[in-house]
């Protein structure tokens, strides 16, 4: 995945950022910062409470869901959809790497859109985003078909 990835005009992913990185979003135009990270995560410069107080004395809004591989539950995403949707955009969405920052504003996409499980994980695949956790891949797919409202 590149260092960051624009999927709407309302939200870009990507790697955590610097200190530095984190001023110049916010001279660009982010108004918000997620941060999927978890606290004491391995190569982490900033703590997820840093990276608050950082983002909040430049002027933008800052939300932090932990998320870890061993304990990510639908609870988790559909409280991160319930408090995304409250947030001005355009937002940055972070983890370590993007992947688990990606994955979750794919499956809030995917039902906002009534998009099957296998057509998110498609559609994130050709965005490029690699997924190689078939734990990851699995849990989008059960959870986009959980929530999702289509109508085939």
């Amino acid at each position: 995945m590149p260092i960051q990835m624009k999927l709407s005009d309302d939200v870009t992913v990507g790697r955590q950022p610097s200190e530095s990185e984190i001023q110049s979003m916010a001279a660009d135009g982010f108004q918000s910062i997620i941060n999927f990270r978890t606290a004491g995560e391995d190569e982490q410069d900033l703590s997820p409470d840093a990276e608050g107080e950082q983002v909040k004395s430049l002027d933008m809004e800052y939300l932090h869901i932990p998320v870890s591989l061993d304990s990510l539950d639908a609870s988790q995403v559909d409280a991160f959809r319930e408090q995304y949707k409250a947030l001005p955009k355009p937002a940055f969405a972070h983890c370590k790497s993007g992947k688990r920052a990606g994955a979750m504003l794919m499956m809030h996409t995917a039902v906002e859109n009534g998009m099957s499980g296998d057509q998110a994980l498609k559609q994130a695949s050709e965005m490029g985003f690699e997924c190689d956790v078939p734990e990851l891949q699995n849990f989008v797919r059960d959870y986009v078909n959980s929530r999702s409202n289509r109508t085939t």
